[in-house]
């Protein structure tokens, strides 16, 4: 080790960033941070908590090699928030210095999703698309973008990929969230009596993206925030990106005014890709990772798991761990042995409480009310999509159904049934909303 002062380690460490990655990225996540070094310890002060996350997953593993290359011995790495660093950001003197944005990037933003390793079918092509327009104008089209669909079909791939492509173009005051998160941090903000701070964080931004915006339906207080952030952001037409599992249509329990406002730009709905997407999927991931994927092993794969791309690249990670680990050739009858459990999946029992938990839970109402006596319409309909699932997916007869939603008669369940049949018989968008419900209690 050359003898470097306490004071001077943590900038070569920098330059040493500097010199391997994009500019555009070091700005973004380097160039305002500060660190403090001594006995080996380096604390590294970043403006939020959330930037931590990012930081760590694109750069952490990177910064504890040079720092211990630098000590020439392990160096245990800590980071410290620091709130004068993101407020400095966006209240800086207009005689400074201009801000760096790494401060600005507020959110983990995933560096391995991108366009270029999207692989684009039948089901997501539009999407895919119209996330790349927005890439190329964002505020000026397609906004709010309102991306659409079922769990593991690439929506946060694709958000994702459209905050890299704005990074590497050094658009960097993006504002990245799930629905769960804001809201907790507005919760957090009330407690605190920070929620000036609060407003001023997300509406000073050029890019918002809330992945999963299903979870703020029920929660009127979050609501109200969100509507009056999407109104001072859509103005000046600063790009919105949202993602969630259903159409706004289909949210319940959300205000009417926010509903609509999703619908002012493009609403595009992501499907389960076909079995070409699915093994172009598999040829991309393996090739990723390394790995010579016997033909016949990528067809019975693609075949089987049929509704969610994170089930493949999970399929496919675990059989190279175990070829891995193990020394065996991935052929079919490996294949079949290590992931046996996953391919026979479709045969799996579904019980009746998963039933009713996540059915109260794609409808935002307390599982408790699935037995209760209320019939109002928020209420009635869940629970009538539960006893129809319930008759399909289980061996159950109708009494016995009845009675584990609070004790009422066969003939109730017996309407129930009848009811969604006709609905679905009669309403295609319906029978689609009914058969994502129906592959969510399948999962």
């Amino acid at each position: 080790m050359s003898h470097i002062s306490n004071d001077s380690f943590w900038q070569h460490i920098s330059d040493q960033l500097q010199s391997e990655i994009p500019a555009a990225r070091f700005d973004a996540w380097i160039h305002s941070l500060s660190a403090h070094y001594s006995d080996h310890k380096l604390t590294i002060k970043v403006p939020s908590r959330f930037f931590v996350d990012g930081l760590k997953s694109n750069y952490g593993q990177r910064i504890t090699e040079i720092a211990c290359d630098l000590a020439g011995s392990p160096v245990t790495i800590s980071y410290e928030v620091d709130a004068s660093l993101a407020s400095h950001s966006v209240q800086s003197d207009k005689n400074e210095e201009p801000a760096s944005p790494a401060s600005l990037v507020d959110g983990f933003i995933d560096p391995r999703f991108t366009f270029a390793n999207f692989v684009v079918g039948s089901g997501n092509e539009f999407c895919h698309a119209a996330s790349h327009a927005v890439a190329d104008n964002p505020g000026e089209i397609y906004n709010p973008l309102y991306l659409y669909g079922g769990v593991g079909l690439g929506k946060t791939h694709l958000i994702n990929a459209v905050a890299n492509c704005l990074i590497d173009r050094g658009i960097t005051k993006i504002a990245y969230r799930t629905g769960e998160r804001f809201t907790n941090e507005l919760i957090q903000a009330i407690r605190n009596g920070t929620s000036e701070q609060f407003r001023n964080q997300y509406r000073q931004v050029d890019v918002l993206i809330i992945d999963d915006i299903q979870f703020i339906a029920g929660k009127e207080k979050t609501q109200e925030e969100f509507f009056h952030t999407f109104n001072a952001l859509y103005e000046v037409k600063k790009q919105i990106i949202l993602t969630s599992d259903r159409s706004p249509r289909e949210l319940t329990n959300l205000m009417e005014r926010l509903r609509s406002r999703f619908n002012w730009g493009l609403v595009a709905d992501i499907q389960a890709p076909d079995l070409e997407t699915r093994l172009a999927i598999l040829s991309s991931k393996a090739e990723l990772a390394g790995v010579t994927l016997d033909k016949d092993v990528g067809h019975l794969l693609a075949a089987r798991i049929t509704n969610n791309v994170r089930e493949l690249e999970g399929a496919l990670t675990r059989l190279t761990a175990h070829s891995t680990l193990t020394g065996r050739v991935i052929d079919l009858t490996f294949a079949r042995h290590v992931l046996r459990d996953l391919l026979h999946e479709e045969v799996r029992s579904v019980n009746i409480e998963d039933i009713q938990k996540k059915v109260a839970s794609y409808f935002n109402i307390n599982i408790r009310e699935m037995s209760s006596s209320k019939r109002s319409k928020n209420i009635a309909y869940p629970r009538q999509v539960a006893m129809y699932a319930t008759k399909e997916l289980t061996t159950m007869s109708l009494p016995e159904i009845g009675r584990n939603f609070g004790g009422r008669d066969h003939t109730t369940v017996l309407h129930a049934v009848r009811k969604i049949k006709k609905m679905r018989d009669e309403s295609d968008d319906f029978n689609e909303e009914m058969n994502r419900i129906i592959n969510l209690l399948k999962q």
